[in-house]
């Protein structure tokens, strides 16, 4: 069983950062597939960000593209994802995912509780 688990979600303003984390447990970190999904209240829950097992391989939703990079550090079994130049449509609920071959058609098995964004203007 692996669990996810979010960090570092909070209330900022506009043009501000921050940075999520996503600690997985077990030793299946470095062999799957992380990603982030966000859901405002009243929507889908949509993709954010995404990067393959062997970290060489990154995907972004077109609307955060250039201000948001996901990263992830083998040795603290943790991924991330730094979100800069926030925007008020950025608020939402951010989920972190895990699942082998996840990227490239797989499922993304496992999911963390989810983590609060809200952007003030």
């Amino acid at each position: 069983q692996v669990q996810v688990v979010e960090s570092g979600g909070g209330l900022v303003q506009a043009g501000d950062s921050l940075r999520l984390s996503c600690a997985a447990s077990g030793r299946t970190f470095s062999s799957f597939d992380m990603g982030w999904f966000r859901q405002a209240p009243g929507k889908e829950r949509e993709f954010v960000a995404a990067i393959d097992w062997s970290g060489e391989k990154s995907y972004y939703a077109d609307s955060v593209k250039g201000r948001f990079t996901i990263s992830r550090d083998y040795a603290k079994n943790t991924a991330y994802l730094q979100m800069n130049s926030l925007k008020p449509e950025d608020t939402a609920v951010y989920y972190c995912a895990a699942g082998p071959w996840a990227t490239t058609g797989g499922k993304y098995n496992y999911w963390g509780q989810g983590t609060q964004v809200t952007v003030s203007s």
